[in-house]
């Protein structure tokens, strides 16, 4: 059979074209000229040359990756061309500028950011030079995905090093000046971005920790089932889970205030997450009202709790008053799934979403004003305490969200591996079949929708304490979209998925709060590479990861079925 979908001259033009698109936007709306004002290696590279190079070098790998099964020799032409075609709108955009003052249409286009598109150079020379410097990069990048598999990987690896390890120079400046001085921190960092020879050091160490990696993956699947390599394993894999478990406990004091705050917000929705996971990820039910629960364990904790005028007086503490938001929680989980039943697919995440909304309505409402505040929400809620100690310090509040975060994990997983774990996942695959493979889908979703709204009725009440104070605006369709993303990011139906979507979408907008409103920019190229490379998320599940690798094997071109 001849492969249908070999990539063609045609398909790196729409790439190359693609790809300067996105450079000259980014340029338009001053998102370069922004960044170019932060460096990640001090005096050589900064994040402005980062993201002014990512495009081509992206398109360029993703459309060599693609090519080089078909056709090696074309790979090198492709990439050049992809980097020619990004070159020629900002060209094209430095000599309007330089003839034309179209600042009055383009307010972002100035002479500093045609400065830094032509190196400093004369128009002409700067253009030439940029469109080298796209040539060359893309033929680079094509080039990488010639590598054995083994090189690739050090080398992307030691590069993300570098730029994550410069991105995040700042907050690693503090925290290691706190921790050894001034006199290491001057070695590593020269102002706020990393010294050139650290540089260096990085990339060698980020591309040996990935040989490494891979040389003990392989020997470990050389190994296979051998009962003395079992044996070997079990000591690893408890040092492993002993130094996580010291990591995690002493993570406040490594991190600071600031950071660990951060923290805590990741820790809620990765609390919310583990919930939902449930619901979408092994039940496949589509719960876009999700942040309902989360609100009814807020009020309920704020109302059992509160000292203000709507306290109800009663003495509750944080404490007494957690089982009570959560078992309201869930009660309001199996009061929507019980009318929501027989609707599946967009019909159930419609009337999910209508739930939620008239949860949020319901709370600004004058009706409930009396009860819940209304707009003015519910004040002078009570930090939770231990002991007779006000947990008031981020650090302090941290270990509650974590026994709870390592709660819900616990009870995720056992549930997983449970007979209602595979009967959700089996509900999740078909319910017709499930059904006739004696499962009570009645029973089986009213589960999965307790369960679920349980944990961020767990999260609602936690956040109601860390604030003190609760509004309905808190409570709005935003939250359950970054839930639902953070669980498709990471991975659906992947408990680590869960952590690593919500350090994503959560924790990274909040370190990236420097770029101002660009920061949300930045995360959005990050799903829209992460869709690119990583479809199945970027920490899969097993069955996941197999179901979408043997269908991907499938359709490879050159294969047919018979």
């Amino acid at each position: 059979m001849t492969p249908t979908n070999t990539p063609t001259l045609k398909d790196a033009v729409r790439y190359g074209l693609l790809s300067g698109l996105i450079e000259i936007n980014l340029s338009a709306i001053g998102f370069i000229l922004l960044l170019h004002q932060r460096e990640l290696v001090a005096g050589a590279f900064t994040m402005g040359h980062l993201f002014l190079f990512t495009a081509p070098i992206g398109f360029a790998y993703l459309l060599a990756k693609k090519t080089a099964a078909h056709s090696r020799s074309r790979v090198l032409g492709y990439g050049a061309i992809i980097g020619a075609l990004t070159a020629l709108p900002l060209i094209i955009l430095v000599f309007l500028a330089t003839a034309f003052d179209i600042r009055q249409f383009l307010l972002n286009i100035s002479p500093d950011l045609i400065t830094l598109l032509t190196f400093g150079q004369s128009v002409v020379t700067g253009s030439l030079i940029l469109l080298a410097i796209n040539v060359v990069l893309g033929m680079l990048s094509a080039a990488l995905y010639l590598l054995p598999p083994q090189w690739r990987k050090m080398a992307v690896s030691g590069l993300a090093w570098v730029a994550i390890s410069g991105t995040f120079s700042e907050i690693l400046l503090g925290r290691l000046r706190s921790f050894f001085g001034r006199g290491l921190t001057d070695l590593i960092f020269t102002g706020k971005s990393l010294n050139p020879g650290f540089a260096v050091f990085i990339l060698v160490a980020g591309a040996l920790y990935s040989y490494f990696s891979q040389r003990r993956h392989a020997r470990k699947e050389a190994e296979g089932d051998r009962s003395d390599a079992t044996v070997l394993s079990l000591p690893i894999e408890t040092i492993n889970k002993i130094i996580l478990g010291v990591v995690l406990l002493l993570l406040p004091v490594l991190l600071g205030s600031y950071l660990t705050e951060v923290t805590n917000n990741v820790g809620l929705y990765v609390l919310m997450g583990l919930g939902l996971n449930i619901v979408v990820g092994f039940a496949g039910l589509l719960d876009l009202g999700y942040v309902a629960f989360f609100a009814i364990g807020a009020y309920v904790m704020g109302i059992l709790t509160s000292e203000g005028a709507l306290g109800l007086g009663m003495g509750f503490t944080f404490w007494t008053a957690l089982p009570f938001s959560v078992l309201a929680a869930t009660l309001a989980g199996i009061l929507l799934g019980m009318p929501v039943l027989r609707m599946r697919g967009d019909y159930l995440a419609i009337v999910t979403l209508g739930f939620g909304e008239i949860i949020r309505i319901l709370a600004l409402s004058d009706m409930l004003k009396p009860f819940i505040g209304g707009a003015q929400g519910v004040l002078q809620i009570p930090k939770p305490s231990f002991f007779g100690i006000d947990l008031i310090q981020p650090g302090q509040l941290y270990y509650i969200i974590l026994a709870c975060v390592l709660l819900a994990w616990f009870i995720s997983a056992r549930l997983r591996d449970s007979r209602l774990g595979r009967q959700w996942m089996a509900m999740r695959e078909d319910e017709d079949v499930a059904e006739a493979m004696g499962i009570n889908l009645v029973s089986t979703k009213l589960l999965a929708f307790a369960t679920g709204a349980a944990f961020s009725g767990l999260a609602g009440a936690i956040f109601a304490s860390k604030l003190t104070s609760i509004f309905p605006h808190s409570f709005n369709l935003l939250v359950s979209i970054n839930v639902l993303s953070l669980i498709i990011v990471g991975g659906i139906g992947s408990l680590p998925g869960v952590v690593v979507g919500s350090l994503i979408l959560v924790g990274l907008p909040e370190l990236l709060r420097e770029f101002a409103e660009h920061r949300l920019l930045m995360y959005g190229a990050l799903l829209i590479f992460m869709m690119l490379a990583r479809p199945e998320g970027f920490w899969p599940s097993e069955v996941t990861k197999r179901e979408l690798h043997a269908f991907e094997e499938q359709h490879q071109p050159g294969t047919s079925s018979d």
